[in-house]
């Protein structure tokens, strides 16, 4: 998506991000430029699950014992100390906030200054996988708890036009996901879907906004790297044609972000989806 939008020349004010996508905006709020986008993409081209999700025998034995988490954050750290192109937050080339939740109160937090791996550790640390950051007295975890695509985050910070990027989710499976991780993972990104969708008809009419749209039917898991190369190309260009086809301009939120099925060809049935008010 972000390899589309630059490319055409779309320019952003500032990026809010949370979990993965703060990782995303993280980096391209250092470089938002068609060669930023062009870098994020050789990063993620390169990650293996491994380098994120280190998981062996020894990882699960500890956390059945005594850990109240699965695996350490050094591979999300190593990633935003490696890569970014800058440390603080407040360096970045736009603004960049990443969203966390606080685990105990179950606020939503907005870190704009300080360490850009502490706040990119905070905001991917997804509960039970990763332990929560302790920072400034908090702790703090996933921040899709709270609002993962932060859409009323960027209003509070003064936004006024939004061009979303949801990254999509491994929608109407046709049976439950192998693996309790890849299953934890799927719920939650099916809950974002509906978070999303909840924020979006929840936005005042002055607010002006264009969501990319998502791949659909988007198989898998995001605990599956395997098809990154395969997910990038398609969605680079489901987004030109999304661009050429005047999408900027549509204020609307797609069908896949709503709650549906798939059935034989690309039929969709859409069902309801429940409101609710989310961090503001």
């Amino acid at each position: 998506m972000l390899k589309a939008l630059s490319g055409a020349g779309l320019a952003a004010d500032m990026v809010v991000g949370t979990s993965v996508g703060a990782i995303n905006g993280a980096y391209f709020a250092g470089n938002p430029t068609p060669d930023g986008a062009a870098g994020l993409e050789a990063i993620w081209r390169a990650l293996r699950r491994h380098d994120i999700f280190p998981i062996t025998w020894w990882t699960l034995l500890g956390f059945a014992r005594r850990r109240n988490f699965l695996v350490s954050s050094e591979g999300v750290r190593r990633l935003a100390e490696t890569r970014l192109p800058y440390r603080r937050l407040e360096e970045a080339r736009l603004p960049m906030h990443v969203v966390a939740t606080d685990i105990l109160s179950g606020d939503c937090t907005v870190l704009s200054e300080g360490s850009a791996a502490d706040a990119l550790v905070a905001s991917t640390a997804i509960p039970a996988a990763f332990a929560p950051l302790e920072l400034a007295g908090s702790y703090l975890a996933d921040g899709a708890i709270t609002s993962n695509t932060p859409v009323r985050v960027a209003v509070s910070l003064g936004a006024t036009r939004l061009i979303v990027l949801p990254t999509g989710y491994a929608c109407a499976l046709d049976a439950p996901l192998p693996g309790a991780v890849a299953s934890a993972l799927h719920a939650l990104t099916l809950l974002i879907a509906r978070q999303l969708t909840a924020e979006l008809e929840s936005l005042p009419s002055t607010i002006d906004y264009a969501i990319v749209p998502t791949l659909c039917p988007l198989r898998g898991s995001p605990y599956d790297f395997s098809q990154v190369g395969t997910l990038i190309d398609a969605s680079e260009a489901g987004t030109r044609q999304w661009l050429a086809a005047g999408g900027l301009s549509t204020r609307s939120i797609p069908n896949a972000l709503k709650a549906h099925k798939h059935h034989k060809g690309n039929a969709r049935e859409v069902i309801g989806v429940q409101k609710s008010e989310r961090c503001s």
